[in-house]
């Protein structure tokens, strides 16, 4: 396993970093909370990661209403594993419409119940799952700052944040004296290679590392779907379709078919292949996947033996452009 220094913080992250989103639900989600990955499906997947040297788990409040949370810590707790452990906080637990977002009372009430989830006195790591219109970005800093003051949370970051959402945080920030975003967590894969330019550009010049999330995007970079096929008994176009609608068009098909004869060519997997090109991108400090079982766990790990030199990532980003 290759380690890295995430951003200006004294945590060392495994390049690969297991995603709890599948765990007892399919994200945030409400009306999928109680499916995805069982408890102990979940087990199994987080011995594998850990066996594998993978320190840094990733999950969020609101993953299957609390249960990824939930099973993290259990899991933490019953193997004596010291892991780093990432969270999230915005959406709502229970999937009540009206419980959301960054106001003051609501992360320090929010962060009290991950810590008790996760049976922890401090998360390393800390994000913003989304940001919030309806609340001060001073405020929710100067919350945020608390809670790393008091020793809850070490580090703080940003995730799904537009580059003009993280200046101005990073702004107040310094302005203030508070407690800074440390790293950005954004979606980002193959089939939208120059989506994140523009936040990667301000992570590079401030520092700040970069985790991004749904390096598969869904899937679609494993081969799975297929063109006038019937998408896989659950999958994510069969649970949760709308974030990948827009990619059901012909130039997607027709730029994966290319993308696999690349992988053939190199003798590995598409997703083994698509997770590669992430780890190459001098930027990106780890990257978060959400596999479905130690196998699929297996693919993601490969990409740490596969190197593509800045010929083969350009060849392969330009696919999808």
């Amino acid at each position: 396993m290759d380690y890295r220094r995430l951003g200006p913080t004294s945590l060392e992250l495994s390049r690969i970093g297991l995603g709890g989103g599948n765990f007892g639900g399919v994200g945030s989600a409400p009306e999928l909370f109680g499916q995805g990955e069982s408890e102990e499906e979940a087990f199994a997947l987080m011995d594998a990661a850990w066996a594998a040297g993978v320190n840094f788990f990733d999950t969020a409040a609101s993953y299957g209403g609390g249960r990824s949370e939930t099973w993290v810590g259990r899991w933490r707790r019953d193997r004596g594993a010291d892991v780093i452990l990432s969270t999230k906080v915005y959406w709502s637990v229970i999937g009540d419409p009206d419980d959301r977002g960054l106001a003051r009372d609501r992360v320090l009430r929010e962060n009290a119940a991950s810590l008790e989830r996760l049976g922890v006195d401090r998360v390393q790591m800390y994000l913003t799952h989304e940001p919030d219109a309806a609340t001060p970005i001073l405020e929710t800093l100067e919350t945020l700052d608390r809670l790393v003051s008091e020793g809850k949370v070490e580090a703080i970051g940003a995730s799904n944040v537009t580059s003009e959402q993280l200046l101005e945080a990073l702004e107040a920030s310094g302005a203030h004296g508070l407690a800074r975003y440390a790293w950005v967590q954004n979606e980002l894969n193959l089939l939208a290679p120059d989506a994140q330019d523009d936040v990667r550009n301000i992570c590079r010049r401030e520092s700040l590392g970069f985790t991004p999330f749904s390096p598969l995007a869904g899937g679609w970079l494993t081969g799975k779907y297929v063109s006038g096929a019937p998408y896989p008994a659950g999958s994510r176009m069969t649970l949760r379709p709308e974030p990948y609608e827009q990619l059901v068009a012909f130039e997607t098909f027709r730029a994966l078919s290319a993308f696999r004869t690349i992988a053939d060519e190199l003798e590995t997997e598409p997703a083994t292949l698509a997770l590669a090109w992430l780890l190459a991108q001098p930027d990106v400090t780890a990257v978060v996947v959400g596999p479905r079982n130690p196998e699929q766990l297996r693919s993601a790990l490969a990409a740490l033996d596969l190197e593509l030199d800045e010929v083969r990532t350009d060849e392969l980003a330009s696919l999808f452009r």
